[in-house]
């Protein structure tokens, strides 16, 4: 095909298909977010009480990325996600208690215990990681994708990945193959501003992530990450546009994390007042205004609260009361002996 007639392709799709007919449900929207942030508080607690160890990237601050992404896909579309995954995950509809057993490192785990907070998985809910690799997912994404095309399975790959990523070979590689072989992928990019630690601006010569994806000839778009009727309207048209046969969509959300990058990291890249000033824009009191303006009650607001804390109560119970794995099964999964689950 030759250069002039994929730029026409390219110009046919180019345009985002109409938003959803349906509206969301914005309460049930409210309660995901406030669900994954109150998961979040409580693994800070128990991580600086020493139940959770090792590496601890939280959501909070992005959770309405997920949350307005994930309501639109179906049981046999897939989720690829980063390190930053506990809120991809609960918003997937894995399991939390699960989620927190593996946390703590226990059997019960949705990976046994072997993969804690950056390895989430989870195949019933075809939520395939946490990837602790920066783009590591993406080459997985665009297989998923593949083997569906090639089965001809009407599905969508949802890949997130952070802003950091764009600057690694396995975004161009893999943005490239799905363009070229027309792949159902929604490549999402969770721009936070400084990846690990760096800002943008110190790593992107081209900060308008949008415009460097369309270099691939695929649809890409923005949308305002601490807004999540914003989220879900435009992931409504992504992924539309990608399920009817569209090929793949970049879509960028611009959004911030109010946390460190990890518990470990000092966050001394960040003025105070920046962090402040995205604060004022917190997507979960920005929605409860909005329902409360709608009609919605104290009381609904508060129900939410009160069903979440009981849960993550069950959830960490279910953790604490989690078993160890034996050593005798040290070498399960890693050595091709066949070994039972």
């Amino acid at each position: 095909m030759s250069s002039a007639s994929r730029r026409s392709d390219h110009d046919a799709v180019e345009a985002p298909a109409p938003a959803p007919e349906h509206g969301p449900d914005l309460l049930a929207l409210y309660r995901q977010m406030l669900r994954i942030r109150r998961f979040e508080e409580r693994c800070v607690q128990l991580y600086s009480a020493g139940a959770i160890r090792g590496f601890l990237h939280l959501y909070i601050g992005e959770e309405a990325v997920a949350v307005g992404v994930l309501d639109h896909l179906g049981p046999d579309d897939a989720v690829v996600a980063t390190y930053r995954d506990h809120g991809q995950a609960l918003a997937r509809g894995v399991p939390m208690g699960p989620v927190m057993a593996e946390m703590f490192g226990k059997v019960e785990g949705v990976c046994r215990g072997r993969g804690g907070s950056m390895h989430l998985f989870h195949a019933p809910s075809r939520f395939f990681g946490g990837n602790a690799i920066v783009a590591g997912g993406l080459p997985l994404a665009v297989g998923l994708a593949l083997a569906d095309r090639m089965q001809g399975r009407e599905r969508v790959t949802v890949c997130f990945f952070g802003e950091g990523a764009m600057a690694e070979g396995e975004f161009h590689e893999s943005i490239n193959l799905a363009a070229l072989w027309h792949l159902p992928v929604l490549f999402l990019c969770e721009n936070n501003l400084y990846a690990m630690g760096t800002a943008l601006a110190r790593s992107e010569s081209e900060t308008n992530l949008a415009v460097k994806a369309a270099s691939y000839e695929v649809p890409a778009w923005s949308c305002d990450g601490m807004d999540v009727l914003a989220v879900w309207e435009a992931a409504g048209r992504a992924i539309e546009l990608v399920r009817s046969g569209g090929g793949p969509v970049f879509l960028e959300a611009k959004t911030y994390r109010f946390r460190a990058h990890s518990m470990y990291d000092p966050d001394r890249y960040r003025p105070k007042d920046e962090i402040e000033h995205w604060k004022e824009r917190d997507p979960i009191p920005l929605m409860s205004a909005r329902l409360l303006a709608d009609g919605s009650t104290e009381d609904d607001l508060s129900r939410c609260e009160i069903e979440i804390k009981d849960e993550i109560d069950k959830a960490v119970a279910f953790a604490e009361s989690g078993t160890d794995e034996p050593v005798e099964s040290l070498l399960s999964f890693v050595t091709s002996q066949e070994m039972a689950v």
